[in-house]
């Protein structure tokens, strides 16, 4: 056990060190600064310009980005959809995959492209290694398109007084050429070295030491598996996700896996130090974010590392902690860790199942997601802190009494609505889908596989991965139905754009505005009393919103669960 707490310990280490360095790189990037893989990269640059007639010196305010970012995330979309509905007799599908439903085609084209990847359907025979391949093109774009609004965001703070706030093209170009491609190709290299397949072939006939005929599913696994966790996606070639040993053949893959789907957050976070010059406070957002993180992670590794309670007083062995669900070549804790890792970002790949884990253990996978910016998604973690930040500072504000500020810009009426439209949507996404669903029993509880408290966790897990774009879920649910996938489809849609728009507009407004040098009166944002004040709003707001949801589902399964 000391050995898994040890390597728990090195994941995020490392992980830290990494985002570091890949931090001052992501800033020098989005500032148009010299970095070492210029010669490398601007000829790739300058073609792709050339070929689609782009122009990245043009200056787009608020409006025009996030006009670009949706117009061309519709033409994704009709792309996708119409692929998957006719992917039985398009090329590479030698395993004869049939045709997507409607439903089924809506559901997983927006689910990728919104950096969700909620799946439902088994990679194995629901797409074709041509849909598999745009599916992995959309994992790509999706990330980049969090991270080119995320550094709109950026150019916003940097500029003094101007509406002029970079290109979204430029930003999406540089996201995926100079970051996501070059660390995409080191990780799918590690996982290939490893064991997990790069091919184009078709299912491998095997025979077992028993004598029996097995087919063991195939494809180009690590390319996938590497953007997956690299862009926060979290979508699994195989239905087992991480859990398959072809995704995860062993502990270094594990390791891999984790350091890469939290290296971007991680970076993302310094990177606004370093693109702003304003070091302390990036390491004040960070502190805030960790101790958010560790209240969550260190709770499920004690609760999996414990085992089940019941099953220790049947007379078993629990030493190895609670396994159901679980990886032995990984253990209990490390998979602890993981759940909260992926759910407290945007990712949602699993290596063990979150419907197996201790009751605690789903709450806290829960409040992950309903939190919503620990870390988070790439670019869109930055995006969603920022909406609370605001909100601490205008709170802070009227508390001594002085006109709230923040980057030497007046926080007014209009930016207090939208921040509040932001902050309030995720929760009402949630919790009135959730409430529909279990009102409705044919589209609720007839498609639970679990009754009573645990399969209202399950439904309220599903619409909390949607709206959090996380994509995991509690797999007692069968949600491959209309109206799973055409209502997860709407959540998915409305949580990715509004908070992506939301804090730009914010940002765009404020830019436009005058700038007021710092004064002794001026509220700092970059100390530790303002980063206490900045967790206790997201605590308080998420508290307010999730407690009785949470009282409904894990909460009561745990107290029925240790008073039996």
């Amino acid at each position: 056990m000391n050995t898994e707490i040890l390597g728990i310990i090195a994941m995020f280490a490392v992980t830290l060190v990494i985002g570091i360095f890949l931090g001052k790189y992501i800033a020098n990037v989005y500032g148009h600064k010299k970095t070492f893989l210029d010669p490398v990269f601007e000829p790739i640059e300058k073609l792709i310009y050339k070929l689609s007639g782009i122009n990245p010196t043009r200056q787009m305010n608020w409006k025009q980005n996030m006009y670009a970012m949706l117009a061309i995330n519709l033409i994704w979309f009709i792309i996708g959809f119409l692929l998957l509905m006719n992917q039985a007799w398009l090329p590479l599908n030698p395993d004869g995959n049939p045709n997507m439903s409607p439903d089924l085609a809506f559901n997983t084209t927006i689910s990728f492209l919104v950096n969700c990847n909620l799946q439902h359907y088994s990679g194995e025979t629901g797409v074709s290694y041509l849909s598999q391949l745009y599916l992995m093109f959309l994992q790509f774009v999706t990330a980049a398109t969090g991270m080119a609004a995320m550094a709109v965001l950026f150019k916003a703070f940097k500029e003094k007084t101007s509406t002029e706030l970079g290109n979204f093209y430029d930003f999406f170009t540089k996201s995926m050429i100079r970051i996501l491609v070059p660390i995409s190709v080191i990780v799918a290299l590690i996982l290939s070295i490893n064991g997990s397949p790069m091919t184009f072939e078709g299912k491998d006939h095997i025979i077992t030491l028993e004598g029996q005929k097995v087919d063991v599913s195939r494809g180009p696994v690590s390319a996938f598996v590497a953007i997956k966790h690299l862009g926060t996606n979290g979508g699994g070639f195989f239905g087992a996700n991480s859990a398959h040993p072809l995704e995860n053949p062993n502990y270094i893959t594990n390791m891999t896996e984790m350091i890469t789907q939290m290296i971007i957050p991680f970076a993302l976070v310094f990177a606004l130090g370093f693109y702003l010059n304003k070091r302390k406070l990036s390491w004040v957002i960070f502190t805030v974010m960790t101790v958010g993180f560790l209240a969550l992670t260190i709770p499920n590794i004690v609760n999996e590392t414990g085992g089940n309670p019941l099953i220790t007083k049947m007379g078993a062995d629990n030493s190895l902690g609670a396994m159901e669900g679980k990886e032995i070549r990984f253990g209990s804790a490390a998979s602890g860790y993981w759940s909260i890792a992926t759910t407290v970002i945007s990712t949602g790949s699993v290596n063990a199942m979150h419907d197996s884990t201790m009751p605690l253990s789903g709450m806290n996978e829960l409040l992950a997601m309903m939190i919503n910016c620990f870390y988070g998604g790439c670019g869109v973690g930055i995006l969603n802190y920022f909406i609370f930040i605001i909100l601490a500072v205008f709170i802070s504000g009227l508390m001594v009494g002085r006109t709230p500020e923040f980057m030497g810009k007046k926080i007014e009426a209009k930016e207090m609505k939208i921040a509040m439209i932001v902050a309030l949507f995720h929760p009402f996404l949630i919790l009135a889908g959730t409430a529909l669903t279990a009102y409705l029993p044919e589209f609720g509880a007839k498609t639970l596989n679990n009754p009573g408290f645990h399969g209202f966790s399950e439904m309220l897990y599903e619409f909390t991965s949607s709206a959090a774009n996380n994509g995991s879920g509690f797999e007692g649910l069968g949600d491959n139905t209309p109206w799973w996938n055409i209502s997860t489809g709407i959540v998915l849609l409305l949580s990715r754009f509004i908070p992506i728009i939301g804090p730009v507009a914010i940002a765009g407004l404020l830019a436009q505005k005058k700038y007021i040098p710092e004064s002794s009166g001026t509220l700092k944002t970059d100390t530790a009393t303002f980063g206490f004040m900045t967790l206790a709003v997201i605590l308080l707001i998420a508290a307010l919103s999730f407690f009785p949801a949470l009282t409904l589902g894990p909460i009561a399964e745990q107290i029925q669960y240790f008073s039996k």
